[in-house]
């Protein structure tokens, strides 16, 4: 896929009143800020002609940093070496390209060709960035990269509704709620659970990573909606809840069963995974608004010998999952929170989230993107007809989106070994 630079340049906030706010302001990054990913994440939408000219895109870009200005400022460090995001409006990189092909079948399946359609997501320097790709056929390519230490999934989804609509010359509402400051830690304080070798690791066992043995392949796997609706029955059977699972309970146990068989690994070993679990729903002694931007994410983690998740039905693996996102509670967050503003437990610890890290068997890592307004990118011409994440070659760390192939449809990204990519594909549609 070749793709031709036409333009690049910063875009800044274009505010309509003479007054400017203040560009020394620091934001010190909050303590969930501080423990996701310190990476930038991508994501590709994907529009029919007719598409408006970039120049309006742009101008709704402009509209919608107004109220987003963490987009357009700069990661710097306090006089006490906190991490902080400087609203300094310096602007974010804004890059215009051509192809002289149609875009064609390229974005059907996982390529690592999809990262020309975005700035590299390496760029320490700027904290989101925009490109724009116009093909031959008149698609039009949208590519938002943004620092997952600025804001987590739903708050990027926010400001993605906004875009489109400033576009539109609508009013962004509901406008974000920007406080980082609210999660302050409870006198005295309790640590009610073991936070250690989940958001943080010993700094000394930081630094070791596993070296892929094979090449990585990203395979994306779709689940119609009737196989959906199979599923979830399959693992109501003998359930001890009153509530039915949840697509997403009953889709991750699936999935986490065919990887771990995939993979081979032995029956004695323990396979886990990593579930990002929102705390705005979750905390409520004070609440977080839904339209606070920043990250409220931590971390449910369900395990399981591999013998025990194979040997039992699906419903035994959804189960596994409940239970242990249920335990992420308001008292959960509230024991992270005064965990992390302890100097004395803080010693000697890191974060475990670790973007170097490309081998996470025999566990499991997954981002559930179902419930994000995504296509709600609209420009006035309509909604993306397809929404890509990056090409994220990381073993193990499952992408979860809404497929536009039907009504309730499920497209699944699965990084695995190429060896093993097989071995999960001829046993994903059974039930067994």
């Amino acid at each position: 896929m070749k793709i031709k630079i036409e333009s690049s340049r910063l875009v800044k906030p274009s505010y309509e009143s003479p007054t400017h706010p203040a560009t020394d302001v620091l934001i010190p990054l909050s303590l969930f800020d501080s423990v996701t990913f310190d990476t930038h994440v991508g994501g590709l939408y994907v529009y029919r002609p007719p598409t408006p000219p970039n120049r309006v895109i742009e101008q709704g870009l402009r509209k919608a940093l107004v109220e987003y200005r963490e987009w357009a400022g700069r990661f710097v460090y306090d006089a006490d070496d906190r991490r902080c995001i400087i609203l300094n409006d310096e602007g974010l990189p804004f890059v215009e390209a051509s192809s002289e092909y149609p875009l064609g079948s390229i974005l059907d399946e996982p390529s690592p060709h999809h990262l020309d359609l975005h700035p590299s997501l390496d760029n320490p320097d700027f904290l989101a960035q925009v490109q724009l790709t116009r093909f031959a056929c008149g698609t039009l390519v949208v590519a938002f990269t943004s620092h997952h230490m600025v804001a987590d999934g739903l708050a990027t989804s926010g400001f993605i509704v906004a875009w489109g609509r400033a576009t539109r010359g609508l009013p962004m509402d509901p406008l974000p709620l920007h406080d980082r400051s609210i999660f302050v830690p409870r006198d005295p304080p309790r640590f009610q659970f073991q936070h250690r070798g989940v958001e943080y690791v010993d700094r000394r066992a930081a630094t070791k990573h596993s070296d892929p043995e094979d090449t990585i392949v990203v395979h994306k796997a779709r689940f119609p909606h009737d196989f959906v609706a199979k599923l979830k029955s399959a693992a109501s059977v003998n359930s001890p809840y009153t509530k039915p699972f949840t697509t997403f309970e009953c889709v991750m146990a699936h999935l986490w069963r065919k990887i771990t068989s995939a993979r081979g690994l032995s029956g004695k070993e323990t396979t886990k995974v990593k579930i990002a679990v929102n705390g705005r729903s979750r905390m409520s002694n004070p609440s977080v608004p839904m339209r606070h931007f920043g990250n409220v994410v931590l971390w449910a983690v369900p395990q399981s010998r591999v013998e025990d998740l194979l040997a039992k039905p699906v419903g035994h693996a959804a189960a596994l999952i409940h239970d242990a996102v249920a335990r992420v509670d308001d008292d959960y967050f509230r024991s992270f929170i005064d965990f992390s503003s302890s100097k004395e437990k803080m010693e000697g610890l890191v974060p475990s989230a670790d973007k170097e890290e490309m081998v996470l068997s025999p566990d499991l890592e997954v981002d559930c993107w179902l419930k994000f307004p995504y296509y709600g990118l609209d420009f006035g011409t309509g909604s993306p007809y397809l929404f890509v994440p990056s090409h994220l070659p990381v073993e193990g760390l499952l992408i979860i989106v809404p497929s536009l192939a039907g009504v309730g449809d499920i497209d699944v990204y699965v990084p695995l070994f190429e060896k093993n990519v097989d071995s999960f594909k001829n046993g994903l549609f059974s039930l067994d």
